[in-house]
């Protein structure tokens, strides 16, 4: 084995506890067996920064029995005794457990130079067996040591909110294990004064000002599966009849361990030859006054069960809805076709539309400049390399992905199909935007509509 100092055995045990590497690639990379390895983390889980600091060595009888009969009369493994009263090694166990079987208590007293035979007679007459003194104190120590264990674990759990050294945080671990360990115990464990305990117990036990509003804010956010961040939940409250601010809403979340899901990356969508047909008329302009103004499309690809499939959408700008959406195997101009004619559905005959796209192949196929020509729509084309000109529907796609995509699992095409639809019809009903003063995109229409 490697030359080992206490120092890399610290930062192996923080390595495994911390990083997701197994024990045999640690063992691999410093030449040292898995199984010492284990044991430095058990050291490290009990005794924390300290596990590592060279104990005194010369140990007396009374301290080995008090780890073997730990192992005989408790069940405790030779690795998690040792571990527990910081034997630099768990081989030295095993030897005092092998001479005491072999010769009793008298076999593990070690060989000093001098000793008297008054003091080989007082050791020739002392019992095999601790004493019941010992036992008992033995046994203190022991509940002592599982219970400094317990308390340090769930410690480091709760410390990251709070100070370690705050006597809320403190009273809070010692109230969470009351059930497992004495009180007395565990407010000498941390440290804490009994009527300082009871003063934050009883707090603690005081009804919370804010529970109606934590219930609010986690029904809120598990409705949504996670979707809203903070400041969609603070307008969903504000809709709902609450007047806070959108802070207290982050904290709360916070305290709730709750977390809006990150967006991923894009992917990119499927690009045809590059050309010069219409100009930028949309020109990053993305507001419309009212519906079947303008509208936005793209395609955009993704893998499922081992296959692409391609996704075009129509987006209208004035409330961002989906108007109508195709999905194919193939980035064909049928893809396009069909979503043409669903979304065309929506127009009357007094809507002047103007339709926005980036340069793809299919946006530039002549069926497809034709069918917009015939119904009076105005073509608008993104310029050569620029993604920024078509913003809002690369944010759908991203949406998409993220809330939906990459947030659930299908059991076959058929129950994706089926999920998507219920998705976006989810996006277009229910899903609030800020910049429709917190209403979905459907209802901001109709309220339009029924003002008109």
């Amino acid at each position: 084995m490697n030359q080992v100092t206490p120092g890399m055995k610290h930062d192996i045990a923080k390595r495994y506890l911390n990083e997701t590497t197994s024990y045999r690639y640690l063992s691999n990379e410093i030449g040292v067996d898995d199984s010492v390895i284990r044991y430095w983390v058990k050291l490290y889980q009990y005794h924390g920064d300290e596990a590592f600091i060279p104990p005194y060595t010369n140990y007396p009888a009374e301290f080995k029995m008090k780890v073997i009969q730990l192992i005989e009369n408790k069940n405790y493994s030779i690795r998690e005794a040792s571990a527990i009263f910081r034997v630099p090694h768990f081989s030295m166990v095993r030897r005092w457990r092998k001479k005491w079987k072999e010769g009793g208590v008298k076999a593990l007293e070690s060989a000093g130079k001098g000793r008297s035979e008054m003091s080989n007679r007082k050791n020739q007459n002392q019992s095999e067996q601790p004493s019941q003194n010992d036992m008992k104190k033995m046994q203190e120590e022991l509940e002592y040591l599982r219970a400094e264990n317990a308390y340090l674990k769930k410690l480091r759990g709760l410390s990251s909110r709070k100070r370690p050294t705050d006597n809320q945080i403190k009273a809070q671990v010692v109230y969470e294990l009351r059930n497992d360990f004495s009180v007395k115990l565990l407010v000498q464990v941390a440290g804490l004064k009994r009527n300082t305990y009871y003063y934050q117990a009883l707090k603690m036990n005081q009804q919370d000002p804010d529970g109606d509003l934590k219930e609010s804010i986690s029904s809120i956010y598990h409705e949504h599966a996670g979707r809203y961040g903070y400041r969609r939940i603070h307008m969903e409250l504000l809709n709902r009849g609450y007047k806070l601010n959108h802070k207290k809403v982050a904290r709360i979340l916070k305290e709730l361990g709750l977390k809006s899901r990150v967006r991923r990356q894009k992917y990119v969508s499927y690009k045809g030859q590059v050309g010069k047909i219409a100009d930028n008329t949309l020109n990053r302009d993305f507001t419309a006054q009212a519906p079947n103004q303008k509208w936005v499309t793209d395609i955009t690809e993704f893998k499922l069960f081992g296959k692409k499939l391609y996704l075009s959408p129509v987006q209208d700008l004035f409330n961002g809805e989906i108007i109508a959406y195709n999905l194919d195997f193939r980035p064909t101009y049928k893809l396009v076709e069909t979503m043409l004619e669903d979304a065309f559905d929506r127009l009357t005959d007094d809507d002047e539309l103007l339709m926005h796209s980036d340069q793809g192949v299919h946006y530039q196929m002549p069926q497809y400049r034709k069918t917009l020509a015939e119904k009076g729509i105005v073509q608008s084309m993104s310029r050569k390399g620029n993604c920024h000109d078509n913003a809002v529907i690369e944010n759908f796609f991203s949406i998409f992905k993220t809330e939906f995509l990459y947030n659930q699992t299908f059991e076959n095409l058929e129950d994706f199909k089926q999920k998507m639809d219920q998705y976006i019809h989810y996006f277009n009903h229910k899903r609030i935007k800020m910049k429709l003063n917190g209403k979905s995109p459907v209802a901001y229409r109709e309220l339009h509509q029924a003002a008109a």
